[in-house]
C-alpha cells in the first residue's frame, strides 16, 4: 500500500484518508508544468498564505519537499506568480510607477520616450513579463547547478517560488516605490531592492541545494545571474538589430 507523501499515512485508496493527498502526485515534468500553466490561469487552490510563510521560513526545504511530491498545503507555483504578478503590476500602472526621473540630465528625448515605453508596457503586463523572464532564469540555474541532479521543469518552479517569494516582498515594500516615484531617489530604490532580490535567491539556493557548502553555493547563485545577464545582453542586441533593420525611423 502507498504512504502519504504529505504526512505518511498509509493508504489505500486514491487519496490520503487523513490529509486529502493524492496518491499519484506525478513527476515533475513538461506534462505537470502544463497541467500547472492551465490551472494558474482558470483555477486557484487554497493555501497561498500557508505557502508564502514557508517561503520566508524554510524557502529551499520547503520547494523540495513540494518538488518532491508534498503538495497538498501549497498554491500552485504558476498560479502564485500570476495572482502576484498582475497585483503588483495594477499597483504600478494605477499609481504611474515610473523611473524616467532617475535618468542622467542630458538624457536625449528618444532615450526618454523608448524608457517610458518600456514603463508603460511593463505596467500594464508585469504578470505576463515575469513569466517571460522565468525560463531564462531558470536555464541560468540550470546550468549553474547541473550536477545537482534536478531537470530544467524542476528548475522552473523552483524559480517560479522564488520569483513569488520576491513579488510579496516588492508588494511589501510597495510604499516606498511610490514614494520615491519620478525622483532619482527610484534609481536608488531599484538598487537595494535588486541586492535583497539577490540575498533571497542566496538564502533559498542554499536551502534548496542542501548537499554542498554555503561559500560553493554563492558561487554557483553568483554564476546564475552572470548567465542571466549574458542572456540579457543578447535580447538587446537582437532587439537593437531588430530595430535597425526593420525600424529604421525610431
Amino acid at each position: 500500500m502507498p504512504t502519504c507523501k504529505n504526512c505518511n499515512t498509509v493508504f489505500n485508496d486514491n487519496f490520503c484518508g487523513n490529509c486529502g493527498q493524492s496518491a499519484d502526485t506525478h513527476p515533475i515534468n513538461f506534462h505537470y508544468l502544463w497541467h500547472d500553466i492551465q490551472h494558474g490561469i482558470f483555477h486557484f487552490d487554497k493555501g497561498l498564505f500557508y505557502t508564502i510563510k514557508e517561503l520566508f521560513k524554510r524557502p529551499g526545504e520547503a520547494i523540495r519537499e513540494f518538488i518532491d511530491g508534498k503538495r497538498v498545503s501549497h498554491f500552485k507555483p504558476v498560479a502564485m506568480v500570476f495572482l502576484l504578478g498582475s497585483i503588483y503590476g495594477l499597483l504600478y500602472h494605477y499609481f504611474d510607477i515610473s523611473t524616467t526621473s532617475g535618468l542622467p540630465a542630458d538624457a536625449n528625448d528618444k532615450s526618454l520616450e523608448m524608457t517610458q515605453q518600456v514603463n508603460n508596457w511593463l505596467s500594464s503586463h508585469y504578470a505576463l513579463a515575469t513569466m517571460v523572464m522565468l525560463p531564462f532564469v531558470s536555464i541560468a540555474s540550470y546550468l549553474s547547478f547541473y550536477k545537482k541532479g534536478y531537470n530544467l521543469v524542476e528548475h522552473f518552479i523552483l524559480n517560479c517560488f522564488i520569483t513569488g517569494q520576491k513579488l510579496v516582498v516588492s508588494l511589501a515594500l510597495f510604499p516606498f516605490v511610490y514614494m520615491t516615484n519620478k525622483t532619482p531617489a527610484m534609481l536608488t530604490f531599484v538598487g537595494i531592492s535588486f541586492v535583497v532580490d539577490f540575498l533571497l535567491t542566496v538564502w533559498t539556493y542554499n536551502q534548496f541545494f542542501n548537499t554542498q557548502s554555503r561559500i560553493k553555493n554563492f558561487l554557483k547563485t553568483l554564476l546564475s545571474y552572470v548567465i542571466l545577464l549574458i542572456f540579457m545582453i543578447i535580447a538587446i542586441i537582437i532587439g537593437i538589430i531588430v530595430i535597425v533593420i526593420f525600424y529604421p525611423n525610431l
